[in-house]
């Protein structure tokens, strides 16, 4: 069996990197070398990506994100991919590598205990846990682990409203917490701690970590992991599953919502048909038939993708 022709790495670090934005150019320079595609966010407070390129060319642009930020605890977690799974290439200046907004959280100054992947499950089955996905409804409809809280989220910066106003949980309560890479959840502990919680807890390296790692007999993890490329989301051993991306609402669609009399590609689907206007339909259907010429002639039309939030 061949190797997949694309690999791809996610990761992150905290730490402070007051010239960030000098490093934007030579970032950005250094992938266009390599023939990389993704995203890579940075700040006062560190730097957060994915990204994707032929195997060898990932390596040296890893190496070269370190030579270049002196950041060299980027912990990458590393995938694979049939397709290109990104369309364009962008390094872009941001006040937070993940946004929650304007309260006290610093992974620098104080975070929530980290738990490795092979400890994960025995925490997760104390039934003195509260499990929280901190991710997103339309990421945890994709995937989650048994018995975790949906937040009901938009997007992450309305996590801090969520613990302030909906969690019933006492300071001293066991809180265990997830996230895709595990980034969000460096800001999620962080922001309970400052909020007195005492026993806080998240999976180190985040989902994609756990499923790299634990085997599927073993698992606890229930459905795929959805991830903001082409591949939509990915299941145990990070291989790709059969989801798809609406791109009438961005949504993620499973093979049994395709078979919805709702579905259509690049449309509707069950989240959006009953109200989506005609008029946005029709918009939608213009550029799907614009993607399916642009993919007869081999190119690949830049339509919308979903981003992390």
């Amino acid at each position: 069996m061949n190797p997949a022709p694309y690999k791809v790495v996610t990761f992150y670090q905290f730490a402070p990197f007051p010239d960030f934005a000098e490093k934007q150019m030579p970032l950005l320079d250094l992938f266009y070398a390599h023939g990389i595609k993704g995203t890579v966010l940075i700040a006062a407070e560190g730097i957060n990506g994915t990204i994707a390129g032929k195997p060898d060319n990932i390596d040296a642009a890893v190496m070269g994100i370190t030579e270049i930020t002196g950041l060299n605890d980027l912990e990458p977690k590393y995938s694979n991919a049939n397709e290109m799974p990104f369309r364009r290439t962008k390094v872009r200046l941001k006040k937070e590598i993940v946004t929650i907004g304007d309260v006290p959280a610093d992974p620098l100054a104080k975070v929530g205990k980290y738990v490795e992947p092979e400890d994960w499950n025995a925490l997760i089955a104390d039934p003195d846990v509260i499990l929280i996905d901190t991710r997103n409804s339309y990421e945890y409809g994709v995937g989650t682990f048994k018995n975790a809280i949906d937040p009901h989220t938009e997007s992450f910066g309305e996590f801090p409203a969520y613990v302030r106003e909906k969690l019933k949980a006492k300071p001293d309560s066991k809180i265990a917490m997830f996230c895709t890479g595990g980034i969000r959840c460096e800001k999620a502990s962080s922001f309970m701690m400052h909020q007195g919680f005492e026993n806080v807890f998240h999976l180190k390296g985040g989902i994609l970590k756990y499923l790299e790692k634990i085997p599927q007999e073993k698992s606890l993890w229930e459905g795929s992991c959805f991830v903001f490329d082409e591949r939509v989301a990915v299941g145990h051993g990070l291989v790709q599953s059969e989801y798809s991306l609406c791109h009438g609402c961005m949504n993620p669609v499973s093979p049994m919502e395709r078979r919805s009399p709702k579905y259509e590609e690049g449309v509707s689907c069950p989240h959006c048909a009953d109200r989506s206007t005609e008029a946005q339909k029709a918009s939608s259907r213009q550029r799907q038939m614009q993607m399916t010429l642009a993919k007869k002639k081999g190119l690949k039309h830049l339509g919308p993708f979903k981003e992390e939030s």
